[in-house]
């Protein structure tokens, strides 16, 4: 049976995801081959690095020299711990989950059914966008009537996978320069499909992927719904197992790709672990787990400077484990499988929360329709960037929209996956437990799309990645080398913040959410002024400012 995120709200103490079922750890015996991701230390030669992992016995299966990240076999029990002791290696961490997509959706919590919010949403552009709140907050509607988003400018999904079979993406979907960097594991995400284990671009079996895509770039043609920049091109780069997991290499690998090639934007919804805080010497861990923890922080890091480097806005969902993340709590759900958790106190100088607080990565925070910080999403003046629509299930309190699904974010997702969920039946029709959340719209042609709502720091992310795609498209300038449009990571970054429509904390700061259910812990204390602050960071993205309208 396969393993599959539980599209569910709960928020865990992981932060962005909950899973159905956690895999064992992996454990080296004699004879038995057990793969690694190793990480060289700065300044090693490619070669010096592979004669090191040659020397602790271990066998590269696959490279990535730009920055030093390595996928290696080994049937030596001791390889972890011969690559720690080797002064050309920073690491090695067994090649276990290393990341979870987030959800953050409340399926599980929901009481009522319907989707309670048919009004305030864009002008009628697509069948569906008038249940879309979040294009009306951000002035999409607006925006594309001065800057539709440019079909030269590439917007790199990181994720499970994007279904291009979906009548709105289909139009956008750049297949020659999608690639797949997560083969399938059949002991995490199950029987392979495809003999290969390699899916085929343009598929998701996961369905987070497409969901984010749909919130970015669903085409503007006359069906189903339409993304914050429908004229941009969508680039599937599949760095997440079907079944919800990261790990470290293939996240790495697909974004040194996303530089080489010169994609203009990467949305990145999910965070690395096992640890909810990767650091570089908590006393709490043993000295294995703390070096893997330094291979973790400076392979990502390494990526996303590469990326940046090479003209990648990288954009990032802040989380949700409602928290501070400049006062990080104490950690007690790391590791979260493969031993018993245990109290890590983090030092929040020398522990992060990737990829969010790497650098380079804009950092959003999710909002409800009422532009009130959902319960779920971190915060904090230290690491956010901008806001923007995310959903949550419970805001309205006090009206007929409280705990309706219209509160959270529709978007594409793919029909394979809304099966085998139950909510749609082998014929393609929505069944009873679909009726509500999943909405299906048609072409004239025939071709059916599916859609469904979810909520989540990861669904806030895309929209702001879509206002990014279409400030290169307003004011990016050839690309000669590549074609299409260019503008410095950095000037999208600014333009961004400075049309972010300025929100100020709430009154009083302290935003407690007990009236909605939730216990103190969820209690958020708003810091900074109008200008910025740790619930709003700059402002909540508003396409239409950032395209030239006041």
């Amino acid at each position: 049976m396969r393993r599959r995120l539980i599209t569910g709200a709960v928020v865990t103490t992981t932060g962005l995801a909950f899973l159905a079922v956690i895999p064992g750890s992996a454990v080296a015996e004699p004879g038995n081959t057990v793969e690694y991701t190793v990480v060289a230390a700065d300044g090693v030669s490619a070669t010096d690095a592979a004669k090191a992992i040659t020397a602790a016995g271990g066998t590269i299966v696959t490279s990535n020299d730009t920055v030093g990240v390595y996928r290696v076999s080994s049937a030596d029990s001791r390889f972890g711990s011969k690559a720690t002791a080797s002064a050309a290696l920073i690491g090695a961490s067994e090649r276990r989950a290393l990341g979870r997509a987030p959800n953050g959706i409340e399926k599980i919590d929901r009481t009522a059914k319907g989707a309670g919010r048919g009004k305030g949403g864009p002008a009628r552009l697509d069948p569906l966008d008038n249940q879309l709140w979040g294009l009306a907050m951000v002035r999409s509607d607006k925006a594309r009537k001065i800057e539709p988003g440019d079909r030269g400018v590439t917007v790199g999904v990181l994720d499970t996978g994007l279904d291009a079979s979906n009548p709105d993406l289909a139009p956008n979907f750049n297949a020659k320069l999608s690639r797949n960097f997560a083969p399938d594991i059949v002991d995490v995400d199950g029987p392979c499909e495809v003999a290969s284990c390699l899916d085929p671009i343009g598929t998701d079996d996961g369905g987070h992927g497409t969901h984010v895509a749909g919130t970015i770039g669903a085409a503007a043609n006359g069906t189903g719904l339409s993304g914050v920049a429908p004229g941009v091109t969508l680039v599937e780069l599949k760095g997440g197992q079907d079944s919800g997991y990261f790990f470290l290499d293939p996240v790495v690998n697909a974004l040194t790709y996303a530089g080489d090639v010169g994609l203009d934007v990467v949305n990145m919804s999910f965070y690395v672990d096992p640890w909810l805080y990767n650091c570089t010497a908590n006393p709490a861990d043993s000295p294995e787990d703390q070096a893997e923890q330094r291979a973790i922080i400076t392979g990502m890091k390494r990526a996303l400077e590469y990326a940046h480097r090479k003209g990648v806005t990288l954009v990032g969902a802040l989380g949700n484990n409602h928290e501070d993340l400049g006062k990080p709590r104490t950690d007690v759900s790391s590791p979260d499988y493969g031993a018993d958790p245990y109290p890590r106190p983090i030092d929040n100088a020398s522990c992060w929360d990737l990829p969010t607080e790497g650098p380079h990565v804009i950092g959003v925070s999710s909002i409800g329709p009422s532009k009130t910080k959902a319960d779920y999403s971190n915060y904090g003046t230290e690491q956010i960037s901008v806001a923007a629509p995310g959903g949550w299930f419970r805001d309205g309190f006090g009206t007929d929209t409280y705990r309706t699904v219209g509160n959270e974010i529709l978007s594409s997702y793919p029909l394979k996956v809304l099966q085998e969920e139950g909510l749609v039946d082998e014929f393609g029709e929505i069944t009873p437990d679909g009726e509500g959340t999943v909405l299906k719209e048609c072409t004239k042609a025939g071709r059916c799309g599916y859609y469904t709502y979810l909520q989540g720091t990861s669904m806030a992310a895309p929209h702001a990645s879509g206002v990014a795609a279409l400030i290169v498209s307003r004011y990016g300038v050839p690309d000669h080398r590549r074609g299409g449009k260019t503008l410095a990571p950095d000037l999208v970054e600014k333009r961004l913040y400075q049309s972010a429509a300025e929100q100020a904390c709430p009154e009083p700061r302290l935003q407690s959410y007990v009236r909605e259910g939730r216990e103190a812990e969820f209690d958020a204390y708003c810091s900074g002024g109008e200008q910025f602050n740790g619930f709003y960071g700059h402002g909540i993205v508003d396409a239409y400012a950032a395209v030239g309208g006041r």
